[in-house]
């Protein structure tokens, strides 16, 4: 009778915490009740077998879906800095910069040209922000304020009050040089022709609030920026397209 080859007995392996000898397979250490890591299958036994293979002291399986956590926190808080840069930097500021022109001494208005037809020039707008605009310091904003008093010049056209700050309706700017200013009187006398009130050029290098080197047509001195406004739309009306509110400061 032939007997049955022995097989020899599975080799044994030692606990990662006591040190004991435990067989494959084997769940818990019977020594130390220490959960053995080949027990188990999957990323997470995995990942905890090989923490305990070099480290003596394991917090638990919780610690890997808190570490995940922290990776995806830490990685979301880097992608929204890395986003807000990106979205800053891509935001540039331009600003339109027009060469300085001398402003050549105006004595007195230019003579008036008669029926010569208007000179189709370029239309250079002043600055049309509404952002900084301050109420003037001589006026006054509450009910029964006042309006600064043009003075009549020569031809029709109104002078600005010598002194004195406060709101209009710019119809056109032109480059005071190469006859602007000549080109100015005359949209003036349109404006006048279509019936809008007090209507003058100006000299933009005497005011602060207007960059030099312009002839300025404007409409009316008004004491607050929603009268002027409201004299813009009329304006617009009829047929000043471009015309807009802009505050006078000396």
């Amino acid at each position: 009778m032939t007997q049955a080859p022995i097989r020899p007995a599975p080799p044994l392996e030692d606990c990662p915490r006591c040190g004991a000898d435990v067989t494959p397979g084997q769940e818990y250490c019977l020594d130390c009740g220490q959960r053995l890591p080949g027990s188990q299958s999957g990323v997470v036994p995995r990942m905890a077998a090989a923490w305990q293979r070099r480290l003596p002291w394991y917090p638990g399986d919780w610690i890997w879906p808190v570490a995940l956590g922290l990776v995806l926190a830490i990685a979301g808080a880097a992608s929204a800095i890395l986003y807000s840069r990106a979205g800053t930097s891509s935001k540039s500021t331009i600003v339109a910069t027009s060469p300085q022109q001398s402003v050549p001494s105006v004595s007195r208005p230019a003579t008036d040209t008669g029926g010569t037809p208007p000179v189709v020039t370029p239309t250079v707008k002043v600055d049309t922000s509404q952002a900084n605009l301050q109420p003037p310091a001589n006026s006054k904003t509450t009910t029964g304020a006042t309006t600064p008093t043009p003075t009549p010049a020569k031809h029709g056209l109104t002078q600005w009050p010598v002194g004195r700050g406060g709101y209009t309706v710019v119809l056109e700017s032109l480059p005071a040089a190469g006859g602007g200013l000549a080109a100015a009187e005359r949209k003036a006398r349109q404006a006048l022709a279509a019936g809008l009130p007090q209507v003058g050029v100006l000299d933009s290098g005497q005011y602060s609030s207007l960059h030099p080197g312009y002839a300025v047509v404007f409409s009316g001195v008004y004491p607050t920026l929603a009268l002027a406004q409201n004299a813009a739309g009329a304006a617009q009306a009829k047929g000043f397209h471009s015309a807009y509110a802009r505050q006078i400061t000396t």
